[in-house]
């Protein structure tokens, strides 16, 4: 990572995983590798979605675009830290109208089968998100943007999308996954005691579900970013290990 990428927000270059060291930058090797994991854990083969339908997804969503102009990302979840894509600026970005919530069942990642976690969205709902958005040069988009489809729309819960938002350096158009929820892992936003027991007991391939919230709990400290749910939801579930 270039240390000019970091020039609006410099203390971040420690909290981000360079995309070298990501394990989820997803390349060809590495979904041959999830499907062979997959496998051996007998899953269907029809585990996620097909590379044509995901690339069809891309193709949708990316085709209209001027290829010589850089593409904006928005991350409000896990691209926070890992984003596993090469960028050459990040800023703080703001989404009007929408808000995060652990939305989505997920039997894989940081759920099982036998005690399915839960995944972060963004929901439409009156408010802000607030997080980060990061530029891809236009000559990188083609490579980078594919290796991000692969991740973010594994399953198909995740609708991409074009969305203005708001930054300290002036107003962006960007790449934004928001929730699907005519997708059938969609469970809604369940009550916050009920978030947190699920999430307290869901562990996958990935790790620990909870570790998934504190990570995220820290890097929204760390950028100054006051997200009520998710502190509710940290301390609800420190109240239930305490209780």
């Amino acid at each position: 990572m270039k240390p000019e990428a970091f020039v609006h927000l410099p203390d971040l270059r420690d909290c981000i995983v360079p995309p070298e060291q990501s394990a989820l930058r997803v390349t060809p090797a590495v979904m041959a590798m999830w499907d062979e994991r997959a496998r051996l854990l007998g899953r269907p083969a029809d585990w996620r979605l097909g590379d044509a339908e995901v690339e069809a997804s891309r193709r949708a969503t990316l085709g209209a675009r001027d290829p010589a102009q850089d593409l904006w990302l928005y991350a409000y979840g896990s691209l926070m830290w890992d984003p596993a894509v090469q960028f050459e600026e990040v800023r703080r970005a703001r989404l009007p109208g929408h808000q995060r919530r652990f939305t989505f069942r997920t039997h894989i990642g940081r759920g099982s089968p036998a005690c399915p976690g839960l995944m972060l969205s963004i929901e439409a709902r009156p408010g802000d998100c607030e997080g980060l958005v990061f530029r891809i040069a236009a000559e990188h988009v083609e490579l980078e943007s594919a290796i991000l489809w692969r991740r973010e729309m594994l399953r198909g819960a995740y609708t991409p999308r074009l969305l203005p938002l708001a930054t300290p350096q002036g107003e962006v158009t960007a790449l934004v996954f928001v929730s699907n929820p005519e997708h059938p892992d969609h469970v809604g936003e369940l009550p916050l005691d009920e978030t947190a027991r699920t999430i307290a007991r869901a562990e996958g391939v990935m790790g620990r579900n909870r570790d998934y919230v504190e990570q995220l709990a820290r890097q929204l400290a760390g950028l100054s970013i006051v997200d009520p749910y998710i502190d509710g939801l940290a301390a609800e579930l420190q109240r239930q290990d305490a209780g």
